[in-house]
């Protein structure tokens, strides 16, 4: 049986992909997260899924680094993890972060430094193991700085360099990392953006391609796929132009 993680369990996105290995195979899937009674009652709605499937509930403080550690060590000291998923984060009001400077350190805590120190401490350990394969959720925000979300955006571009550096780091080992960059997802994060620009992607769709691509172990993967183009296309953008934009 396989040993699967998620790290930021109560993810709409994370339980979606969490819903779609189970109906694969029976798995060993352990749940992290900050809420336990929200991450109990995802456990329980998987094992309805799979009753096969052995699903431990872990929670714990995501922002300190020895909360971190601590909470990886108990996460693997029952073995190693052939895949692993770091999908946590939060998106809040970028005016509020420009005038909230204690608001703006946690989202960039949260959305940057906390799962590059996830992701370093679970690679790791699948190093010493030769295998795995590690999903670490960034975002199209990351592509390009924009007036818009430009502190969650920078948290996620540093999510980008970081798993540029890993790849790098553990080419031609056994374990593989994948980025994954979703666009505007209908989840509760982005529930104020449903009536205000493009229509928001399903979740169990961006689920579905998050989950193939990993499992082709791909090194980028962009959820819908139509991001890799348009976010092509505003990263070469020249600044006289992008900067006439209200985006």
């Amino acid at each position: 049986m396989k040993r699967f993680v998620i790290i930021g369990a109560t993810s709409s996105i994370a339980e979606h992909c969490a819903r779609l290995w189970v109906a694969k195979a029976p798995i060993d899937l352990t749940l992290v997260a900050r809420n336990a009674v929200h991450t109990r009652s995802i456990a329980d709605d998987l094992k309805v899924r799979s009753p096969d499937s052995m699903v431990t509930v872990v929670t714990g403080d995501f922002e300190d680094p020895d909360s971190i550690r601590r909470l990886v060590d108990q996460i693997l000291k029952e073995g190693d993890a052939d895949c692993a998923l770091i999908a946590h984060g939060s998106l809040a009001d970028q005016s509020a972060c420009q005038q909230d400077l204690a608001l703006n350190a946690r989202e960039l805590n949260i959305n940057g430094i906390s799962p590059v120190l996830f992701a370093e401490a679970i690679a790791n350990s699948m190093v010493r193991a030769g295998r795995g394969t590690l999903g670490v959720i960034g975002s199209v925000a990351g592509d390009r700085g924009r007036k818009s979300n430009y502190v969650y955006g920078s948290a996620k571009g540093m999510v980008t360099r970081y798993a540029q550096g890993l790849q790098h780091r553990l080419a031609g080992t056994g374990v593989t990392v994948t980025l994954i960059k979703p666009g505007p997802t209908r989840t509760p994060m982005n529930a104020h953006l449903v009536d205000d620009g493009p229509p928001l992607a399903d979740v169990a769709k961006v689920a579905a391609t998050i989950v193939s691509g990993m499992e082709k172990r791909r090194n980028v993967v962009y959820a819908p796929r139509r991001w890799s183009v348009i976010m092509m296309i505003i990263r070469h953008l020249p600044r006289f132009i992008f900067n006439r934009m209200d985006i």
